[in-house]
């Protein structure tokens, strides 16, 4: 019952995501919101959106002893998860700047849908204990995507841009930390900690702004996907080290620590093992965007593992949740 139970939970989120994707590509077919409006979006996203979504993860939070040991625990599972991501995905994507593929691939591998995916499974199978754990997921997904996927998707290289003599200008390390996400936590997290009490004049907009986070990002990943084959994504073998990795090798490896250290069952265990075997994220597709890379291939590549998704995320959710009672 528990696997038919959240085989169940994850397709109706697959099926809402592909509804919004399908406004999307509708959107792009009649000219209402075409690919190079998408583009433009891209920057409204990374700017003031996905900031707001930072801020009100920690203006929901209540400070307490135990709250902030529960999210001290979360954050560390959320910081070996993606590391887990980068060691294993590593080897095999090192030809990024001879391939920009390769650069989509690699970061669809680490970085998962920790959002939308993610937090209406922990809703639903873990209660709001689960959404607190999520959202402290999300915080490390964060600041690993906007660091170290920032370092990924523009290939590891220097950027292409010429000084006064021509010369090439090395890329700039403070660029992976000088940057919405991670400028976001730096402001958020001593909010928080001080249990500093935010005005609902400040706070009311700000959670109205990060409500578009998940439309908006699908209405773009739609755009991108309108006039690209889904099929054509298997031309590049890689596709599938992204597959086995994002799906199977990274959940498998937290399930193991989870067994070592004798934990199943409970709502952080259920929140940390759906956020590591969430498909790849949207921002796949808006990291694509951003940094030139094939936006349409990127959402090829999301969109295969998504629909796989749903046939490995209920064995890891059930096989977590094993003898708990969560």
């Amino acid at each position: 019952m528990d696997f038919l139970h959240n085989a169940q939970t994850a397709l109706t989120q697959v099926i809402m995501l592909y509804v919004m994707v399908a406004i999307g590509v509708i959107g792009d077919r009649l000219g209402w919101f075409t690919s190079s409006i998408a583009q433009t979006c891209t920057k409204l996203l990374f700017f003031i959106v996905t900031p707001c979504v930072m801020l009100r993860s920690f203006f929901s939070l209540e400070n307490t002893p135990q709250t902030l040991r529960g999210f001290a625990i979360a954050v560390f599972c959320g910081i070996v998860m993606h590391i887990v991501g980068i060691l294993l995905s590593e080897p095999f994507f090192r030809n990024r700047s001879a391939n920009g593929s390769e650069s989509v691939l690699h970061f669809a591998s680490i970085y998962g849908n920790c959002g939308y995916m993610a937090l209406p499974l922990a809703q639903a199978l873990a209660g709001t204990e689960g959404v607190f754990y999520g959202s402290a997921i999300i915080l490390t997904f964060q600041i690993f995507s906007f660091t170290h996927g920032e370092y990924v998707m523009s290939g590891g290289i220097p950027f292409q841009k010429h000084g006064k003599d021509g010369i090439v200008v090395n890329f700039q390390p403070k660029s992976l930390l000088l940057n919405a996400g991670v400028l976001s936590v730096l402001v958020g997290l001593p909010l928080f900690l001080l249990r500093v009490n935010v005005p609902a004049a400040l706070t009311s907009p700000i959670n109205s702004i990060a409500a578009m986070n998940s439309p908006l990002a699908m209405l773009i990943f739609g755009a991108h996907l309108s006039h690209t084959k889904l099929g054509s994504v298997f031309q590049n073998k890689k596709i599938i080290a992204t597959i086995v990795i994002k799906l199977f090798a990274v959940p498998a490896c937290i399930l193991l620590v989870f067994r070592l250290f004798h934990a199943q069952g409970d709502a952080l265990v259920t929140a940390v093992l759906i956020s590591a075997s969430a498909p790849s994220a949207n921002n796949t597709v808006v990291f694509a965007a951003k940094h030139g890379r094939d936006a349409g291939y990127a959402a090829q590549a999301v969109a295969v593992v998504s629909f796989l998704s749903v046939l490995t995320m209920p064995c890891v959710i059930a096989l977590g949740r094993l003898g708990g009672t969560a």
